[in-house]
């Protein structure tokens, strides 16, 4: 793991990283399309082509310097001394290997990080930026199986979870499970504070490292701190947690052990999916009023039993430090067969068929006798939400603004009603989901807190991505299916009525929503209470997924 070195040796660091263009852009323009997609897919193969094709004939010292920082922290590859000093000229080879980034060795300086470039996206009006996160080698570097306290780089889960954040600016965040510290590096932009815990010494290390070279003085603002989950900020309070803890469902028999080990970057250590449930029914205690929590997780599949309805008990148990439920919001996003998931999580360690058939046929086989001891037909993977309600309208305090404008972090309705989803969007989704998930919260909020009557004196606005599809069969004059589709967040498509889509297809903001009813009551020639009975409840699903929206929010 990298030691810090001091602010100097970072500036220049960085300043040899940008003048390489070791950015995402940058890698990608050199390696061409095909290569850098299979380096995606963790093949080396194309990358090494292109780089030997271009550094050919040269001496090491006249080695562009983006070729040799892709073959030394991207592939892994044995750098000579020259080829390193001419990449980093200002940091220096020397400095390299004192901060531990590289090791010499007979063929060469060796890569003793992961070092690769992160494309910041402009988050509450920032500029993007250009970051590069250290973490240790990816399988194409290190060619074997991690080790127990290996520390992850960003993945897949790490960008999911980053796109789904909720990103106002507050003043606590906590980071839970930090990692190399990518979730905390973010929070920093829009957070007065960040505390980032991990139960690995070298993960902080990781995150310490990363924060410097890539937040200057916003470093200042992460507490790094060790220890298990929620344990060390117990009694604390946070406007927003997030969270990619170690969900992997993994088998605790001996043979397992001996077969893979266990990795601290996903393996959390209890049975089954209990730590997420663990986490589901915890974390409430250390949100503020209005504080949101947003992680990851996987649950399982039992046979007979929906999951929705396991998933139910467990957000039955979510509650706040004064025991009164969270608001809750599921997305599952994926779903794997057991043999799906054994195989996928046993590549991810480093273990393959071809290279350790024993180890394999081992961990395979634990792995299915686990998940059938508890009869588990599947494994769900997605998003969790939690909201802890906030303090009533027009109050200040953690996450809650003092106005009449219900903000993300204000939970009001009728009757105490909660936010409670539970639902599967396994198809495409329009990205930085986070986005959709904040305004859907403001959605619910708003529409809850008035009564049918009140929606009925509001004015709406169809958005502005939204679009009708009609399907005819052949001969008939009349749609037998009518679909408002969302080109935004979820992508939703709701079925939709005749009225309905009269209705959607008319809110302009220049009319009531209970004139518009009362005017397509007259069209079909219906009763219009009938009509209201029905369509202010759609409405309020098509207010709250962000089909519609409120007149009065689109003029602030």
């Amino acid at each position: 793991m990298p030691n810090l070195p001091n602010p100097a040796a970072l500036a220049d660091l960085r300043a040899d990283l940008a003048a390489a263009r070791f950015t995402v852009d940058g890698v990608a323009g050199l390696l061409g399309e095909v290569a850098a997609a299979a380096l995606d897919r963790e093949q080396a193969i194309c990358a090494r082509r292109v780089l030997a094709a271009i550094t050919r004939g040269q001496a090491p010292s006249e080695w562009p310097p983006l070729a040799t920082l892709i073959s030394l922290f991207l592939l892994g590859d044995a750098m000579p001394a020259e080829a390193l000093a001419a990449a980093l000229p200002r940091f220096g080879v020397e400095v390299a290997m004192a901060v531990g980034l590289v090791s010499s060795g007979e063929s060469g300086l060796h890569p003793l990080i992961d070092l690769r470039p992160h494309t910041v996206v402009g988050i509450v009006g920032d500029p993007e930026e250009n970051w590069w996160i250290a973490a240790d080698p990816a399988e194409i570097a290190r060619r074997g199986p991690a080790k127990p306290d290996h520390v992850l780089g960003v993945g897949g889960a790490s960008l999911t979870l980053l796109q789904a954040t909720v990103r106002t600016p507050v003043r606590r965040v906590l980071d839970l499970g930090t990692g190399c510290g990518i979730q905390a590096l973010h929070a920093a932009r829009y957070a007065e504070h960040v505390v980032a815990t991990d139960i690995s010494e070298r993960a902080l290390a990781f995150a310490r490292f990363n924060a410097a070279l890539n937040l200057g003085d916003d470093a200042a603002k992460l507490d790094l701190r060790l220890g298990s989950m929620l344990e060390p900020v117990a009694g604390e309070q946070f406007d927003l947690v997030v969270s990619n803890p170690p969900f992997v469902i993994t088998p605790r028999a001996e043979v397992m052990a001996k077969a893979l080990g266990e990795f601290e970057y996903r393996d959390g250590g209890q049975a089954g999916d209990e730590l997420i449930c663990d986490l589901i029914a915890s974390v409430g205690k250390v949100l503020a009023p209005g504080g949101v929590a947003q992680f990851l997780g996987n649950w399982e599949h039992r046979a007979g039993k929906p999951w929705q309805d396991r998933l139910g008990v467990w957000l039955d148990a979510a509650t706040d430090a004064e025991g009164e439920p969270l608001d809750a919001w599921v997305i599952q996003r994926e779903v794997l067969d057991p043999a799906q998931y054994a195989e996928t999580w046993i590549r991810d360690g480093g273990t393959t068929p071809d290279r350790d058939p024993v180890a394999w046929a081992m961990a395979y086989r634990a792995w299915l006798n686990d998940f059938a001891a508890r009869d588990v037909v599947a494994v769900g993977f997605g998003i969790v939400t939690l909201r802890r309600p906030g303090r009533s309208r027009g109050t200040t305090g953690a996450g809650v603004v003092s106005s009449s404008t219900t903000e993300v972090g204000t939970s009001v309705g009728i009757a105490g009603e909660r936010l409670r989803r539970i639902e599967e969007h396994a198809g495409a989704i329009r990205q930085p989901l986070g986005q959709h998930i904040a305004a859907s919260l403001v959605a619910h909020d708003w529409q809850v807190a008035r009564t049918d009557t009140e929606l009925a004196a509001e004015r709406l606005v169809v958005a502005a991505d939204v679009t009708e599809e009609r399907y005819f069969t052949p001969g008939q004059e009349d749609p037998n299916v009518i679909v408002l589709r969302q080109g935004d967040g979820l992508l939703r498509g709701v079925h939709a009525s005749s009225p309905l889509a009269a209705l959607v297809g008319a809110c302009d903001g220049d009319l009531t929503l209970g004139e518009l009813i009362g005017g397509i009551a007259h069209l079909y020639e219906v009763d219009a209470g009938a009509l209201a009975a029905e369509l202010i409840p759609a409405t309020r699903r098509l207010i709250r997924d962000g089909f519609l929206t409120p007149q009065e929010r689109l003029a602030e």
